[in-house]
């Protein structure tokens, strides 16, 4: 009976406390390579705004013209990254994972409150489905759990007769070899991946170009290091791993939680995209899109966007903040960037042809929800090159969302697109054609 009651007072002064905050100023451009970054705006109980689940009622995301979308699957459990393996068949994560992290302030009690609202009901699979449509009609012909019982799958990565599978404790890998439907034997630890606490649980992946090495990105602890910087240990990291071995190495630093990870195919150069920290005020911090360069610091927890100083982080560090780099391309602040892929092999063509595909979750931390779509960010020579354009919307609608993007593939010899989408369980498929 207690425990209803304050749960119940919790998600009253979080609906209370949501209504307030800053606005956005529209006059801001928060993307590219010189995002604007406005004055800091801490708060007592930062704004607060998530939009809860809504179902489609029949219609479909928006989509370029020339282009359609359709529902490759649904009634997923909680869809989250996928891979496309060389014969065309798709694996889709499912699970949802992290560990009950202590709550240190009351605002962390809010924005647990808050953030549920904006959930699926669905629980989540913790397997990983495989999709079959061998003739590319959009409507797969197989579909078969190919593993399951596993410990919050997410990173995929397919390299040599072995699949790898970022887990949120351990990278493991399972023997197998494209046309196979399911995998019996039991799956060997590459290496343990580090999740005391697991504030941010997920773990991202993929293969260097030619396969010898996997990265992995592993997300920190805390907004900001509020929970002590020993719980840090080995997070807002990015790992390079010898496949064969489990050794590994730290090749980037203060990447606050690098949520996918791709090769640039003209470059065979790893990127990620980054989820931000929060609670600097509607417009702070962007989350961004960057060439994950070796021996790089990108700022967190002292400062952002470069040597921008955040003055929560204790103790101060000038020594690091010194060090940081500002990274290479803003995505807009809290639009929760989770999907990465290049376009390959000629894209779809025209303005599509050569950049990035982004899946952004969508924002719970400010009035105005930012993200809730799947952008492309056009590339030239290996590089961005132009504002984002958006390529699947819709999924918000009258303060609903119909949907939230996780992961994106491109399967550059079918010509389509897929987006996991973790609130309508749905991977949806785009492909050229009216």
């Amino acid at each position: 009976m207690i425990g209803r009651l304050l749960g119940a007072t919790a998600s009253a002064l979080a609906l209370t406390l949501a209504a307030c905050g800053s606005p956005s100023d529209p006059a801001l451009n928060q993307t590219g390579a010189q995002p604007d970054l406005p004055r800091q705006d801490q708060t007592l109980i930062p704004p607060m705004k998530i939009s809860p689940p809504g179902g489609w009622n029949g219609e479909l995301p928006t989509v370029p013209a020339g282009f359609t979308v359709t529902p490759f699957a649904t009634d997923l459990k909680i869809p989250r990254q996928m891979l496309v393996l060389p014969n065309g068949d798709v694996l889709v994560a499912e699970g949802s994972g992290g560990a009950e992290a202590p709550k240190m302030r009351p605002k962390d009690v809010i924005a647990g409150v808050i953030k549920a609202k904006g959930k699926s009901k669905v629980k989540g699979g913790n397997r990983i489905t495989l999709l079959r449509d061998a003739n590319n009609d959009g409507t797969p012909e197989l579909r078969a759990v190919l593993v399951e019982n596993l410990n919050a799958p997410y990173g995929l990565a397919y390299v040599d007769g072995s699949l790898y599978v970022a887990e949120q404790d351990a990278l493991t890998r399972f023997p197998f070899q494209p046309g196979q439907t399911g995998i019996s034997a039991p799956g060997q630890q590459v290496t343990a991946l580090p999740s005391h606490i697991n504030h941010h649980w997920t773990k991202s992946m993929t293969a260097s170009a030619d396969g010898r090495l996997l990265y992995v990105g592993i997300g920190s602890n805390s907004n900001v290091g509020e929970r002590g910087m020993a719980v840090e240990q080995d997070r807002a990291v990015v790992w390079e791993i010898d496949r064969m071995t489990g050794a590994h190495r730290t090749i980037a630093e203060g990447i606050r939680n690098p949520t996918a990870l791709s090769i640039e195919p003209s470059t065979n150069l790893l990127w990620s995209v980054v989820n931000e920290r929060d609670e600097l005020g509607p417009q702070l911090v962007p989350d961004y899109l960057t060439q994950v360069r070796d021996g790089a610091f990108y700022g967190w927890p002292y400062s952002y966007w470069g040597k921008t100083l955040d003055p929560r982080a204790h103790p101060q560090k000038p020594e690091m903040v010194a060090r940081a780099i500002a990274p290479d391309y803003a995505l807009g602040s809290h639009v929760a960037a989770l999907g990465l892929d290049f376009a390959r092999s000629g894209g779809f063509g025209g303005s599509f042809a050569n950049g990035a595909f982004v899946g952004m979750h969508g924002s719970w931390n400010r009035q105005d929800p930012s993200g809730y779509k799947v952008v492309f960010i056009p590339f030239a020579n290996g590089r961005p090159s132009g504002q984002p354009v958006d390529f699947a919307t819709g999924f918000l609608k009258d303060g609903k969302a119909r949907g939230r993007p996780v992961g994106v593939a491109f399967d550059p010899a079918k010509r389509i697109l897929l987006i996991a989408d973790d609130v309508s369980n749905t991977v949806w498929r785009i492909a050229p054609g009216g």
